[in-house]
């Protein structure tokens, strides 16, 4: 099935490109998401008209991804948890636990945008990326502290 990709979808391209994909991933999930349209003659000749709109619409959430990533430059986070033996925490920290901790200071950050691949069970510091989009990164400090 080909669709019209409205947004950027990991692994499968970028906001304006005609792509080729299953039609229940397309039907159950890109869709419904809003994420792209059904690439009918239809849409396919307005697909130049669409993919300016995108470009517009694109350019002005980069703006806001890249102006919330310089507000992250240079900020850390220090999380206090009750550790244990070896600095074991009693439970753990997660993409939850930071983006709560970055309201405290002002900055409103999604966390989905928090790219952990496993809680944080230990005290320390640690790099945490921050991924608005596939080419805007920035690092996080966490300090986790043993109460």
């Amino acid at each position: 099935m080909q669709i019209i990709l409205t947004q950027d979808v990991d692994n499968l391209g970028r906001a304006g490109d005609i792509v080729k994909v299953r039609p229940g991933y397309a039907r159950n999930y890109l869709l419904p998401r809003g994420l792209a349209l059904v690439a009918t003659r239809g849409n396919l000749a307005q697909v130049e008209h669409h993919r300016r709109a995108i470009a517009r619409e694109q350019a002005k959430i980069r703006a806001e991804l890249e102006a919330k990533a310089k507000q992250l430059e240079g900020v850390s986070v220090s999380i206090a948890r009750k550790a244990g033996q070896e600095d074991k925490l009693f439970g753990s920290v997660t993409n939850k636990d930071i983006a709560e901790a970055l309201a405290a200071q002002n900055i409103e950050i999604d966390r989905k945008y928090i790219q952990l691949a496993e809680p944080i069970r230990t005290t320390g510091t640690f790099e945490v990326p921050v991924r608005f989009s596939q080419d805007i990164e920035v690092p996080l400090k966490v300090n986790v502290v043993g109460v």
